[in-house]
């Protein structure tokens, strides 16, 4: 027997590796003291002093007064359309749809009166033309005319400090990616130190840096795995199993692991890939768990090979639809607002759909390609949970409610937007609040305790992903994001890709790169209003603007690498069954054979079908 005291200690048993650690320590600190470049100085001048500056040429231009001189609901009318212009949202339309619910969001200091009349005076005395033409030339000032060596006094003071604040981010993300690769310190401890950077360098407060941890989406990972504890404990992830695999003539893994891809990814298109990967993510531990045999009592290359099955299936949907994800939303909204491309859902749908119909197959083969599990037949399996269940008897009262509740969860997870825009909820819920909500019932009806949380949530990832949050916050919030991706455009066009095809192909490397540490939604957001504005000034008013747009959108869902890509890579994670090397096994290959289909699907595909009435490139 192998002594414990001379075992490898994985996952949370680890301890920080200073012999690695030391590199990401010292590649943090190395990159702070570099001089500045002057492209996060004219970011910083974007980020910090460009907000003001647009408010106060939109107050000039409306009204005659400087920001400071104008009343509140001209000052209002201003910080909407200022606020506009950096979502992309150039149309007067957008404008006169916006609440004040959309004003709180953004953090607008607005009013019912002030609203009205804001909404009022642009509407009656503002031609949409005009409108269009202020947003333009007010987009131009912020990108162009505002030059970081012109500033003086407090508005250098606040350029320098956007710089450095995004100096300490391009620096937080080499020490949290290399961390993530090398998992030199336990993961959740990464988590910690990402907030104690944000603190200690000046970009955020104690204060802030505590609100930033959570988010909806962290509470809902937090939530899927509460209710997957009490699938497990009533027994109820054993009948889902058996159901849906009971059909299956020959039990082989190769075929289940197909079966997740071609129930998983298609229903990603349109509907939570969280909810997805939280309900199938006990039906991956069950099969694993009741494979086992005396001959084979360990077997992790299958344990790991379902779980990224089902990760994977989860990340390859959500391009098929513009339900899939917020990254397909906003793509479709930029193309709008900015160019008066308007692309249908169904119309994306016949675009996107066939990337995932392809991916399907081939993600599967290079899931079983990279590996390698002894248990070749689930049968064994298949027949011990019909033994199983033929001892549980008919359906008891505390599985029955498991089931009800998750029905009720699952139902609201898929209508609470809709509802809260009919007006029959009158507050935004949130898939995270309802998630929530739902461990809460099965508290109250009984079906656990809260010692099963306790002891069967796997706490580490919640937090691990809460990091991830705040990650991608300060990415996205300081102009990281921006920064990188108007970095590496710049430095490739010299080199003949800025236009036509090859410009896509670097955008879609560019955006599949940054998904990989932030959300999809920021990094679409990120990346999006570039590479629009790139294709309208290589190629005006052609079928690129809205293959740019939609290629943009899929490339921002290619997070297979790290565990902090997507909640899919987090929940799985939670099994404890994987290693962040696991996703890099099969991440790489599949990053690079997306990227490689999306410019074939687009140059063939896209290209013969064209684009309504619009002329080629």
């Amino acid at each position: 027997m192998t002594d414990k005291r001379t075992r490898k200690e994985t996952g949370y048993d680890k301890y920080v590796n200073w012999k690695l650690f030391i590199f990401p320590v010292g590649l943090f600190f190395l990159i702070l003291m570099l001089p500045t470049p002057y492209g996060m100085k004219d970011v910083g001048t974007e980020y910090r002093v460009g907000p003001e500056a647009v408010v106060n040429y939109i107050t000039k231009e409306l009204f005659g007064l400087k920001s400071s001189d104008v009343s509140q609901w001209q000052l209002l009318a201003a910080q909407m359309m200022e606020r506009n212009m950096r979502m992309g949202a150039l149309t007067q339309q957008r404008f006169l749809k916006r609440d004040l619910n959309w004003c709180k969001k953004y953090k607008i200091q607005a009013d019912p009166k002030n609203l009205e009349r804001a909404q009022r005076h642009i509407k009656e005395n503002v031609t949409r033309k005009a409108f269009a033409s202020l947003m333009a030339k007010s987009l131009e000032l912020r990108k162009d005319r505002l030059k970081y060596e012109n500033l003086v006094g407090q508005d250098k003071k606040a350029a320098d400090k956007g710089a450095w604040h995004i100096k300490v981010a391009i620096a937080m993300a080499v020490f949290v990616v290399f961390c993530f690769l090398t998992e030199c310190i336990p993961l959740p401890g990464v988590a910690f130190c990402i907030g104690l950077i944000l603190v200690f360098t000046g970009v955020v407060t104690r204060n802030e840096v505590a609100m930033l941890y959570w988010s909806d989406a962290c509470w809902f990972i937090m939530g899927s795995l509460m209710f997957a504890v009490a699938f497990v404990k009533t027994g109820v992830d054993k009948r889902v199993c058996l159901l849906i695999f009971r059909k299956l003539a020959v039990p082989n893994t190769r075929w289940i692991s197909l079966i997740f891809f071609i129930i998983i990814s298609p229903l990603a298109s349109f509907i939570s890939d969280h909810a997805l990967a939280a309900m199938f993510l006990p039906i991956g531990i069950l099969l694993y768990q009741n494979s086992l045999t005396k001959e084979v009592p360990e077997d992790p290359e299958l344990a790991k090979m379902l779980m990224i099955t089902i990760a994977m299936a989860c990340n390859v949907g959500g391009f098929g639809a513009p339900s899939g994800g917020a990254r397909n939303v906003i793509m479709m909204t930029y193309l709008d607002d900015m160019f008066g491309f308007d692309i249908g859902y169904f119309q994306w749908v016949s675009y996107a759909m066939p990337f995932v119909l392809v991916m399907i197959p081939v993600t599967w083969f290079i899931v079983n390609w990279r590996f390698k599990p002894r248990v070749s037949s689930l049968a064994p399996a298949m027949d011990q949970l019909k033994n199983e269940i033929g001892k549980m008897g008919g359906w008891n009262k505390k599985q029955i409610w498991a089931l009800i509740i998750f029905l009720i969860m699952l139902g609201g997870w898929f209508t609470e937007k809709i509802f809260f825009d009919m007006g029959i909820y009158p507050v935004r819920l949130g898939i995270g609040v309802i998630a929530i909500a739902g461990a809460a019932a099965y508290i109250m009806a009984g079906v656990v305790n809260w010692r099963d949380y306790q002891e069967k949530v796997d706490w580490g990832v919640v937090w691990l992903y809460a990091g991830a949050i705040i990650f991608g916050r300060t990415l996205d919030g300081t102009g990281a994001a921006y920064w990188l991706a108007k970095t590496c455009i710049e430095m490739l066009a010299p080199l003949g890709v800025d236009s036509g095809i090859p410009l896509m192909l670097v955008n879609n490397g560019l955006t599949a790169a940054i998904t990989n540490l932030m959300a999809d939604g920021p990094a679409a957001a990120a990346v999006g209003p570039i590479s629009l504005n790139m294709a309208a000034l290589v190629h005006p008013g052609t079928i690129f603007l809205p293959f740019m747009a939609m290629g943009t959108a899929c490339a921002s869902s290619f997070a297979y690498c790290l565990i902090i890509g997507t909640p899919p890579n987090a929940i799985v994670y939670a099994s404890g069954y994987l290693e962040p090397k696991d996703y890099i096994r099969v991440g790489i290959i599949m990053w690079v054979v997306a990227n490689i289909f999306l410019i074939l699907l687009t140059a063939g595909y896209w290209m013969f079908r064209g684009f309504g009435d619009l002329p080629g490139f």
